[in-house]
């Protein structure tokens, strides 16, 4: 359910209603509990968020969070708590044992198959079909896999433990684990030691558990090493296989990447970029070079095309804990708190080995594909011409007849201008004292002036005549492309707005609309700001509109939206609605 990337549609703090609800729902999935635990579960006085999503197969779905960490998650109308919570209650559910190579393949989204099961001389614990269970590894109590028994005990045993035995819905480190604080699960000794024979299994090369045994439909199926998991042996020569396997691989020209989890790749990924950017980017005049300018300015910039770095998603989390591992582990920089809170990085070993390495060719080849992952992320755009024209009302009409114009033709200022100045100029309405009246007769007295005007008001100057039209006339916008006709909408254009909101607990996101009425397309747009400030952005339907959407992005990022529109995308400031808040916050207008 969680193996792949889920959708954000809310994360909204849970009311007190719902609170109780939910509470109750505990307590009635899981009347094991005791009165405390349940309070420490379900607490009442600090703050659960209920967050809905979307699953990558487009399946709604729901899960509750306490201190960030998911606790509970809904599944077929079904309560089942996450890995986060049954490491503190390991007891919660029964439990069934497997080998950690089988946990690997259940978080890529495998059911578990009877064969995998480990036996315990005691039995497996008595459940039922549908059976809310836990699933952990041999030697740890720790509960690695949440899922139901596809069947009870009885028929397990009766099916002489062949076949599918649990449907997965959750595992350690899937996606709904990476929601939380990533953290790893606590050593629990089993209640049941495990046996010499056992213990020998669980050291299975990982190439024992590939392809040849997951069925036809994905799922791991260990049927042909065994009939009787207890009578499986390791065989004599499963490293020397292991290594001829990766020989074969590297021979076949296969990438050793595919062997590294995404935690890997993303360190690797993350080291490159550094070194990279220290050699190509950084210069010594620049220190201190304050890390958060590092990250985004610079080592963004290095990242190869069709790659994104994000520091989430590597083991370190955190940039101010990687700077600290390249300060202490390697040598290669020296971060300092110049300011309270705020890092720098004051001092670079030029002369490092691993900055040596870098050749002149790599750093260009970097260099490329640094301006094209730019190029990718800034679609090219020329902003249209807009310019404001005007439809003839029906109150107008007359006005305009002698011109041969009738209702709903669209005329631009300057035409309008021209048509009136002749109007009065052909019925000789100019003032004969003072020019820069004209005199109004009852047609110019029913088309422009009020009804409380039309006894008083005998004169009117050439601006006030010129107004005076246009305020009665329909507005219109005209955007004009290069190489496209002409867009003609109703009404004066919308500025592109930008606001900041507040989600949950104090969370800040930045909220930008109406950019397809520019022409922009949102999904280019939320790309290009995901790279520059390395923030998740998503693309939601606008509340009260069917076909317009809006860009959401977390934190306050008004400022660089403002700079990719103004010098990126070279939008007319004057089209560009919430700036000049940001630009002054504390101020008053």
């Amino acid at each position: 359910m969680f193996a792949k990337p889920f959708r954000v549609k809310s994360n909204i703090v849970l009311k007190g209603s719902d609170r109780k609800k939910l509470k109750a729902d505990v307590s009635e999935a899981f009347p094991t509990l005791t009165a405390e635990q349940l309070s420490s579960l379900v607490p009442q006085k600090e703050e659960i968020n209920v967050v809905k999503i979307y699953t990558h197969s487009g399946k709604a779905g729901v899960f509750y969070t306490l201190h960030k960490n998911p606790i509970f998650f809904e599944a077929e109308r079904r309560l089942y708590p996450t890995v986060y919570t049954l490491w503190s209650f390991p007891d919660l559910m029964p439990a069934f044992a497997t080998w950690p190579t089988v946990i690997q393949k259940l978080a890529g989204g495998a059911d578990l198959m009877l064969p995998g099961v480990v036996v315990p001389p005691c039995g497996l614990p008595e459940v039922k079909a549908g059976d809310v269970c836990s699933i952990n590894v041999a030697k740890n109590r720790a509960p690695h896999a949440v899922g139901t028994a596809t069947m009870s005990t009885a028929d397990m045993m009766q099916a002489g433990m062949k076949g599918k035995g649990f449907l997965v819905f959750h595992t350690y480190t899937d996606q709904l684990w990476a929601f939380g604080d990533k953290s790893s699960p606590p050593e629990l000794t089993p209640l049941v030691p495990v046996s010499p024979e056992e213990d020998d299994h669980s050291g299975e090369s990982d190439n024992e558990a590939e392809g040849p045994f997951l069925n036809s439909e994905g799922d791991l199926n260990l049927e042909p090493i065994t009939s009787n998991l207890q009578e499986v042996q390791l065989s004599a020569d499963s490293t020397e296989s292991k290594e001829t396997r990766d020989e074969d691989t590297l021979e076949d020209g296969h990438c050793c990447d595919e062997e590294q989890s995404p935690q890997e790749q993303m360190d690797e990924l993350l080291f490159q970029c550094f070194l990279h950017a220290l050699k190509s980017k950084v210069k010594k005049s620049e220190l201190p070079l304050l890390t958060s300018t590092f990250l985004r300015n610079y080592m963004v910039s290095c990242c190869p095309s069709g790659k994104q770095l994000d520091v989430k998603k590597s083991s370190y989390k955190k940039l101010s804990k990687f700077l600290q591992c390249m300060q202490k582990q390697h040598s290669l920089i020296q971060v300092k708190e110049l300011t309270k809170g705020v890092e720098s990085i004051v001092e670079v070993d030029w002369r490092h080995q691993e900055l040596q390495r870098l050749g002149v060719l790599e750093e260009s080849l970097m260099d490329a594909s640094a301006s094209e992952t730019s190029k990718d992320y800034i679609k090219t755009y020329q902003p249209p011409e807009i310019s404001t024209i005007y439809g003839v009302s029906s109150k107008l009409a007359l006005l305009f007849q002698n011109s041969q114009h009738k209702k709903g033709d669209l005329l631009t200022a300057t035409e309008v201008r021209t048509i009136v100045t002749d109007y009065v100029k052909t019925n000789e309405l100019v003032h004969t004292e003072n020019k820069n009246y004209i005199n109004v007769n009852p047609i110019l007295c029913d088309c422009l002036l009020d009804k409380s005007e039309q006894h008083e008001t005998e004169v009117l100057k050439w601006d006030d005549l010129f107004s005076r039209c246009l305020d009665r006339m329909q507005p219109y916008h005209q955007l004009m492309f290069p190489d496209q006709p002409p867009i003609i909408r109703k009404g004066h254009i919308a500025p592109i707005d930008i606001s900041v909101a507040s989600r949950g607990s104090n969370k800040k996101v930045t909220l930008i609309k109406n950019l397809e009425l520019y022409g922009l397309e949102p999904q280019a747009v939320a790309s290009c700001l995901q790279q520059r400030v390395q923030a998740s952005s998503t693309i939601s339907p606008l509340p009260g509109s069917k076909d317009k959407v809006q860009v959401q992005i977390q934190g306050n990022q008004v400022n660089h939206v403002g700079r990719l529109l103004l010098e990126e995308y070279n939008i007319p400031r004057k089209y560009i609605q919430g700036l000049d808040k940001a630009a002054k916050p504390g101020k008053k207008k």
